[in-house]
């Protein structure tokens, strides 16, 4: 089935059916975790029926791969387009919630590209969503590359989680209109890329979510290019898809 490198596996924390936290837990969390989320499209995000998206990603010399997804959030169907080892198309339709009873390739395959993928495309919520994720407020911090400061919020996963990589550790530098700027990713558990940096740039509306589509930087000192394409978004009671803008 697909070819899912472990190079890019920076965000493999199972999650299940996205519900929106309680305030008993969200008020334990710096109000920097919920301005961000807010920013990104939380308060809107029951009205997204289904998300399309292709997420592109390269390290140089290594690693080069196109996963096309279509997910709906509510009844966690999620259908996937991409290429096996030999470069053959393939095409799988699941359920989430019947993963375990998938198929090796699907179940540890796709199932794991499909989590990884959807963190690059909506981390900010996710951090948001995750109850068992420790968050900080660092305060200002001046950016990894480049000029300049931004507040820098981290979040990081404990090991006892459990999930596909437990451990990980997202530090996010987000600028004074909560959006974010850059991330620094530190992995938990022993496979790689061990420490990746990406900025965080090629914004764009679809419908109500604000999407991050442009990443580049470094994993473990290689190149690396991550970008998400042909990214709409069709919201309940419509059957009109509507493009990222």
């Amino acid at each position: 089935m697909t070819k899912v490198s472990r190079i890019t596996k920076i965000s493999l924390v199972a999650f299940g059916v996205l519900v929106l936290a309680a305030t008993s837990w969200a008020q334990t969390r710096p109000p920097i975790l919920e301005q961000i989320a807010k920013t990104y499209g939380l308060d809107s995000f029951g009205q997204i029926e289904a998300i399309r998206y292709t997420w592109n990603g390269e390290i140089t010399g290594l690693f080069k791969a196109a996963h096309k997804w279509e997910w709906e959030p509510k009844t966690g169907k999620v259908s996937y387009e991409g290429k096996d080892k030999d470069g053959k198309p393939v095409k799988v339709t699941y359920m989430r919630s019947e993963l375990s009873s998938q198929p090796d390739a699907v179940k540890n395959g796709i199932g794991r590209a499909f989590v990884n993928d959807n963190y690059w495309l909506l981390f900010p919520l996710h951090a948001y969503w995750d109850t068992s994720a420790a968050v900080t407020d660092e305060g200002m911090k001046k950016l990894p590359m480049g000029n300049g400061s931004a507040e820098l919020a981290a979040v990081k996963y404990p090991a006892e989680a459990g999930g596909y990589t437990p451990g990980d550790t997202w530090e996010l530098y987000v600028g004074k209109n909560n959006r974010v700027e850059y991330l620094v990713f530190h992995h938990g558990g022993t496979e790689k890329p061990s420490l990746v940096n990406a900025t965080w740039t090629g914004y764009k509306k679809a419908g109500p979510l604000l999407i991050s589509t442009e990443h580049r930087g470094t994993a473990d000192g290689k190149p690396l290019h991550i970008f998400i394409s042909g990214v709409s978004v069709k919201l309940t009671g419509s059957d009109t898809w509507m493009d990222a803008k």
